[in-house]
C-alpha cells in the first residue's frame, strides 16, 4: 500500500511539472500568435495603401491606342 501511494506521489508531482511545462509552452505560443497577427494586420494594411497607390497611378497613365 505504501509502494502504491509512492508511486501515486510520483505520477502526481510529474503531472504537475509537464502540466507546468505546457502551460509555459502555450502562453509562449500564445505571445507569437497575437504576434504574428499583429503583423498579418500591418501589412494588410500596407497593401491596402500600395493598392491605393498604384490605381491613383494607373488612372494617371494615358490610354494605350494602337
Amino acid at each position: 500500500m505504501e509502494n502504491e501511494l509512492n508511486a501515486l506521489e510520483g505520477k502526481l508531482a510529474q503531472l504537475i511539472q509537464v502540466n507546468g511545462k505546457l502551460r509555459a509552452e502555450n502562453q509562449e505560443l500564445r505571445q507569437e500568435l497575437a504576434h504574428a497577427l499583429n503583423s498579418n494586420r500591418l501589412y494588410a494594411d500596407k497593401m491596402v495603401r500600395a493598392k491605393a497607390r498604384l490605381e491613383k497611378l494607373l488612372i494617371t497613365l494615358p490610354d494605350d491606342q494602337t
